[in-house]
């Protein structure tokens, strides 16, 4: 008698192929980081004169987006605004969605998250799309949630969302963050129907060799607790219909924690880090987003 083996979902195959191509990526971009500091991947452009391409980065200042011409890229992103206090973040964001939502701009991409996602370089986010920064420094699965109806009248084609590494630095449990996540998905799936939602793994830290100036936080949240509730998310995410972008190899040693190569203090990452990200963005956005403009829940 023949036993019946047990079918392996296609997205779990495709995912495995995409960390494995992923990988790829991660070893092409570290020979090319010692010729890139302060600028763009040359392999990141479509334009033929060989000028790194830039990301349209929405601007509140004057409602407009910055042209490649007019923005200047630096190897590292300091918001002019970075004192502000968590309010004013949210007030400052909502003016930005605000501009979005006025200008409609094509290929509207949102990054929803937390400081690593605040201080994305603008020069090195994938080009031919125009970003919606949504990053604030120290927060929430929860705080995320409830500044969502920031972005209700935007029309993004696409959401990247990474978030929960404060959660678990203020001891919120796996399960809230997981609850909170489901709301997160569920809330964007019914106001942006037609929007790819990409959740991005979390991210680990270094642990003892961190310098982060609250680095005795992160021995509370060991990275094998990450790993595991990224897991988590993986299905959580394809449960919901969303898309589902695994970092964590490409950061992790083989011991699992952060690489020192990629990242300013063990918890954020440096010019290197977020070379990687943008990297990995891009081709992940090519092989799975570009081919299919429709939610995978449609």
């Amino acid at each position: 008698m023949f036993s019946h083996r047990k079918k392996i979902p296609i997205w779990v195959g495709l995912s495995l192929s995409a960390n494995v191509v992923l990988s790829l990526l991660l070893i092409q971009a570290q020979r090319e980081i010692g010729s890139v500091e302060g600028r763009s991947l040359v392999s990141m452009t479509d334009n033929p004169s060989g000028t790194p391409a830039q990301a349209q980065i929405l601007s509140v200042n004057t409602g407009n987006t910055e042209s490649p011409e007019s923005f200047n890229p630096a190897p590292t992103y300091v918001p002019q605004s970075h004192h502000l206090t968590y309010q004013e973040w949210v007030e400052l964001l909502a003016k930005e969605a605000e501009v979005a939502a006025a200008k409609q701009p094509d290929n509207l991409s949102v990054l929803a998250g937390d400081s690593i996602s605040l201080w994305f370089p603008p020069a090195l986010l994938p080009p031919g799309r125009t970003w919606l920064n949504q990053g604030i420094s120290g927060e929430t699965s929860a705080g995320l949630y409830r500044r969502l109806p920031l972005l209700d009248r935007t029309k993004p084609d696409t959401i990247f969302i990474l978030i929960g590494i404060n959660d678990l630095l203020k001891g919120v449990s796996d399960r809230q963050v997981l609850e909170n996540y489901q709301q997160i998905l569920q809330d964007l799936k019914w106001n942006h129907p037609q929007t790819q939602l990409v959740v991005q793994s979390i991210l680990p830290h270094q642990g003892e060799q961190a310098t982060w100036e609250q680095s005795d936080r992160l021995l509370q949240v060991p990275n094998e607790r990450i790993r595991r509730l990224n897991q988590q998310l993986w299905t959580l995410a394809h449960s919901q219909g969303a898309y589902y972008l695994d970092l964590y190899p490409l950061f992790a040693t083989p011991q699992g924690s952060l690489r020192a190569d990629l990242t300013t203090d063990g918890l954020h990452l440096n010019h290197q880090g977020y070379l990687i990200w943008g990297t990995a963005m891009k081709f992940f956005s090519h092989m799975y987003l570009e081919s299919n403009p429709m939610s995978p829940y449609n």
